[in-house]
This record gives C-alpha cells, structure tokens and sequence, in this order.
C-alpha cells in the first residue's frame, strides 16, 4: 500500500511510503493538514501507532494551522485587495470560463454568470492572477535591490532568480545564485531589505552560526528583531 487515510481521535491523518525519508516524519501543513511519511523499513501499522501516541502534540498543532487558515481570504466581488503597484478589479460577465488579465496596473478577473465566486476554481484564478502581478512586480524590483545591496556591503553573488515559492522568502545556493520568493512584494521594503541580506550573507557564510548572525546583524542593523517581524507574515496564508 502506497498511501492510506487514518481517522485517529477525529483527526484524519495521511499515511504514505516514502522512498527517501530515513525516518518516520509528521508535517502538518496550512490546507494540507497531517501527513505522515513512512520510509521503506517502518510498517504502516507501526507508523499509525507511533502517530496514536503523539496525537495530542499533533491536535494542538493541528489547531493552531486552522487558525491560521481562516486568515485566508475569500475573496467576493466588494474584496478590496490592492498590490504595490496593481489593483484586483472582479465583474460577472458573459465568459465561459474564469478569464483574467494583469495590465495596466489592473488584475482583472471575469467570472461567467453561471459560478459561484467562492467555488474553489473561481478563488484558485483569482490568486494565480494576483500571483502573476507579484511576479511582475518583483522582476522590476528585486534584481536591482540584490544589485544594489551586494554592492553597499561588498557581496559577491551569481544570479537572481524570482520563484513562486510558498516555503522560503529566500534562498542562496552553494554556488550563490540567490532565489527569491514573489510572495516578498507582500513584505514592507525594511523586510524585503532585510530577506536580501539574510541570503548575501550566505554567500559568505553557508549556515546560520553565530558568524552569520554578527555579519547579517551588522548590515541589517537589528537581525533577530528584523527575523522575528519577517516571521509574523505567513507566506501561504494572504
């Protein structure tokens, strides 16, 4: 059996064998919920009874991910909802599928007559469209803010990439190119300043030791202050 569904004390649980985990691993996601990878030499009966014992770290967890949910928006014809530089226009219209268009500092969504604008098809076009200006925004800002920090504090990096990514504001790989999640256009400039050089000091720096946190407090001004205000935005949840 590859993946199995298991109600443990009201709590569904998704059990599936994982060719790469080394160990038993719980993840409880926002709109993902529990999942439980089991690698190829632990049984699925023993992985739902090492759940069974952890149930209760996984309801209080479980609980604080449904909060967060319900900070999603849902987004209704008078949802005011504006980017830096775009604002979400939404009309009924003769259309016979969801059409949207990001131009002109406009994301236009036309939804048929014949949806429910709560459907989640409806709330999917809508986010992937204003997923798109973010994008566009970001390949206008991002490039030349990289740029120009590097060169205010002497880094040294490859390339700048800007990914859709809902894990990570930020990222710099071994050979530093740096990776930038689109979701940073959601950030206040200090913040998007600050994930910037969070991942130049990695060009430097591979880890998060104490070196990094005294170089990246040094040109970020406060690091753990700035850290702890980057950590309040959730990236999947807008």
């Amino acid at each position: 059996m590859e993946d199995e569904v298991v109600n443990i004390q009201g709590v569904d649980i998704i059990f599936f064998r994982s060719h790469r985990a080394k160990r038993l691993n719980i993840t409880i996601k926002p709109f993902v919920g529990v999942r439980v990878s089991v690698p190829r030499s632990v049984s699925f009966n023993k992985a739902k009874a090492l759940a069974e014992e952890r149930i209760s770290w996984i309801k209080t967890h479980l609980s604080k991910m449904k909060k967060a949910e319900g900070l999603l928006t849902v987004f209704h014809l008078d949802t005011k909802f504006e980017t830096r530089s775009h604002h979400l226009v939404m009309t009924f219209s003769e259309t016979a599928t969801v059409k949207t268009d990001v131009r002109n500092n406009t994301i236009a969504v036309d939804i048929p007559h014949s949806s429910n604008i709560e459907d989640s098809e409806v709330q999917l076009a809508i986010r992937q469209a204003i997923e798109l200006a973010w994008r566009k925004e970001a390949k206008k800002l991002l490039p030349g803010r990289v740029k120009e920090l590097a060169a205010a504090h002497n880094f040294e990096y490859k390339n700048v990439a800007i990914k859709n990514s809902k894990t990570r504001w930020g990222s710099c790989s071994f050979d530093n190119k740096i990776n930038l999640s689109l979701h940073l256009m959601r950030l206040p400039d200090h913040l998007v300043d600050y994930v910037i050089l969070h991942e130049l000091v990695h060009t430097k720096v591979k880890n998060h030791s104490k070196d990094f946190w005294q170089l990246l407090d040094i040109v970020s001004g406060d690091a753990r202050k700035l850290d702890r205000e980057v950590k309040a935005y959730g990236i999947k949840i807008y």
